[in-house]
């Protein structure tokens, strides 16, 4: 080992810059639902998908400087496994696919500036932004995909993935809408809701039918006695008609 070697300073990436996740609570839970809609949208696909939030994004071996860290991030081919930060050098050179970030006072201007140049430069095929408040972007939700090295601005009623979602404001979240089905994402909580309105329902048909089975034996029970009753006249008939003989 040669001496340059053996006195190189290692390279450090660091993991965290000891920054909050987001400018607001708001556009925590911003992130937070948006990612778990990404999650459960990808779930049934084949194809491995790694998702991640707040996450640094290294892209050039050797520059720690060279990183930076989408509010949310989606990488198609590359397995799913918990990481501390991404390294593309590590994943075959890996870029995000798509990139969201959550605009906010603070960050909408270099959103739409210097991060955009960015994403456009580092070859990310298509960028959203979302303002959760609705303050500082009209409409609070724009898309960009790249023609050949440069953006272009996904037209407003278009606003669709070529990864198979679309994405609309839904007050404080941004909403994924399933193109193969026209559906909306559920969120977790609507999932649940839906699961118990779903269990709801199933016992309130069992009890109909508990019921319905009920008030048929009830009939088929008054209906017995009936016949039985009938019967019983015609045999009192006859055994009177028998003594009039």
């Amino acid at each position: 080992m040669s001496i340059a070697e053996l006195t190189a300073v290692p390279v450090v990436y660091f993991s965290g810059d000891g920054q909050p996740i987001a400018e607001t609570g708001l556009h925590v839970q911003a992130i937070i639902l948006l990612h778990q809609a990404l999650e459960d949208f990808f779930r049934s696909r084949s194809e491995p998908v790694y998702l991640a939030s707040d996450q640094f994004w290294y892209w050039r071996e050797g520059d720690p400087t060279c990183r930076v860290a989408p509010d949310v991030m989606v990488v198609l081919g590359v397995a799913p496994h918990p990481r501390r930060s991404f390294f593309s050098w590590e994943e075959g050179g890996a870029v995000p696919a798509v990139v969201f970030e959550m605009a906010s006072q603070g960050t909408w201007r270099n959103d739409l500036d210097d991060k955009h140049d960015q994403y456009e430069s580092l070859g990310v095929r298509e960028y959203f932004v979302f303002d959760p408040e609705g303050l500082y972007l009209v409409p609070p939700v724009q898309g960009y995909r790249l023609s050949g090295t440069a953006y272009r601005r996904i037209r407003q009623d278009q606003l669709t993935s070529e990864l198979g979602f679309g994405v609309r404001a839904e007050g404080t979240m941004l909403r994924l809408v399933d193109l193969a089905t026209g559906q909306p994402v559920p969120t977790r909580a609507e999932a649940v809701d839906a699961a118990q309105q779903q269990v709801e329902a199933e016992k309130e048909r069992a009890e109909a039918e508990k019921q319905r089975a009920e008030a048929e034996k009830q009939r088929g029970d008054t209906l017995q006695a009936e016949v039985e009753r009938l019967r019983a006249r015609l045999q009192q008939l006859g055994h009177l008609n028998g003594s009039d003989g």
